[in-house]
């Protein structure tokens, strides 16, 4: 049976050759935006990452695109709010990507609840001002024994961005759904930001959100070696005390990876226009 009212709904899976309508990308959040786990020393702050992957294609097929990156490495919700929200607005962008909350969802004690509030708040605020606003899901834990007893608790945030999005009539770029990054081989060596692969494969899944086409192929991880059960507790040992407990560590003493650590791309510009800082 054909629904009535079917072109009615919208869908970002369709084809589309038309160019697509934005000129002024801001990204806003925390490492997972700022592209920490893909290195890159020729990129401003000497990281990429699927922020910068995805305004890389958008620049390619409109004039006068601009894009800027506010997002900072540790960051809690909160201070995002605080210190990006009202310039990524000053910014007068067009397309807003807003990944936040999950450095509070996953501290001890972290309420789901209380942080997508905070998360409305921004979205309304942004929303207002007539951008299009792309929110991100954050990623089934299920595969990595370290973060699978917080998968319910990301769960119900998600559902709370879901919400928030169909409220505001945001994009939603669901990264709970996208099966292919549940797999170490796409994560760094500190097993919670994304390597290069990973971003990649965000990139093209926003990509896909926005209904913009483009070229970029799915890639491959090499293959797992083979390592028996003492090779792979040595290798839990080594990560351990490499970055489980300097995180620790930095929570006892209220510090942050994101200390003394500024915007990458502060202000608007053509992509690739800016060079890489020291």
């Amino acid at each position: 049976m054909t629904d009535q009212n079917s072109d009615t709904v919208r869908t970002p899976f369709v084809d589309n050759e038309e160019p697509h309508p934005w000129r002024r990308f801001v990204a806003i959040g925390d490492s997972f935006t700022e592209g920490i786990g893909d290195p890159e020393p020729g990129s401003p702050g000497g990281h990429r990452g699927w922020a910068d992957r995805v305004a890389e294609v958008l620049s390619r097929q409109v004039d006068d695109f601009a894009y800027a990156n506010l997002a900072v490495r540790g960051r809690l919700i909160a201070q995002i709010v605080a210190e990006q929200l009202e310039p990524a607005i000053a910014l007068k962008p067009d397309l807003v990507t807003f990944c936040a909350g999950g450095n509070d969802v996953i501290r001890p004690g972290g309420d789901p609840d209380a942080v997508a509030a905070q998360f409305e708040d921004a979205v309304a605020r942004l929303s207002a001002e007539g951008a299009t606003v792309v929110v991100i899901t954050g990623i089934d834990t299920s595969f990595t024994p370290v973060f699978r007893p917080l998968r319910g608790r990301v769960a119900i945030y998600n559902e709370n961005l879901r919400a928030i999005a169909d409220r505001y009539d945001c994009i939603v770029a669901d990264q709970w759904a996208l099966k292919t990054i549940q797999d170490a081989r796409f994560f760094d060596d500190d097993r919670l930001h994304m390597n290069p692969l990973g971003h990649h494969e965000v990139a093209r899944m926003v990509l896909r959100a926005l209904n913009v086409p483009n070229d970029l192929q799915p890639m491959q991880p090499d293959p797992l070696p083979a390592a028996t059960w003492r090779e792979a507790r040595r290798g839990d040992l080594v990560w351990a005390r490499t970055h489980f407990v300097p995180w620790v560590l930095r929570r006892l003493r209220h510090q942050s990876s994101g200390d003394n650590v500024t915007a990458k791309r502060p202000e608007a510009m053509p992509f690739g226009a800016l060079e890489p800082r020291d």
